[in-house]
């Protein structure tokens, strides 16, 4: 049977309630959060090795970063030659005149990973 609470203390049960809700859900968020970035970081390398081939520096240079805790968890996943990304995605001009077409290797895995992080949070977070 449930536990009965005076009126004059619901407040603070309903307080002490959300906040061990809070802890628990936002345990499982930056767990899921690193999941997905360090799936995505590999993902991202392994799309830009098979869409640049060379020598892998470029594809190498992806890494991500956690920041924050259980409230306020996000991750990023950059390449370490900024403005590159942006350049082989979108495409740039050409010194000489005319432009290269761009190569799309990021927003695949941007996609896969957004979809990834919507499954786990449906799955994982009650």
């Amino acid at each position: 049977m449930a536990k009965r609470t005076p009126i004059e203390k619901f407040q603070a049960a309903v307080d002490e309630a959300l906040k061990e809700y809070e802890e628990g859900v936002g345990d499982r968020m930056a767990t899921l959060i690193k999941r997905v970035m360090n799936d995505g970081t590999k993902a991202v390398k392994a799309n830009s090795k098979a869409t640049f081939g060379g020598t892998g520096k470029y594809a190498s240079g992806w890494t991500n970063k956690f920041e924050g805790g259980r409230v306020s968890a996000q991750g990023t996943i950059y390449n370490q030659h900024a403005g590159l990304p942006h350049l082989l995605e979108n495409g740039h001009a050409n010194r000489g005149g005319g432009r290269t077409a761009g190569r799309p290797h990021i927003k695949p895995v941007e996609e896969e990973i957004i979809n990834a992080m919507e499954r786990a949070m449906e799955n994982d977070i009650p």
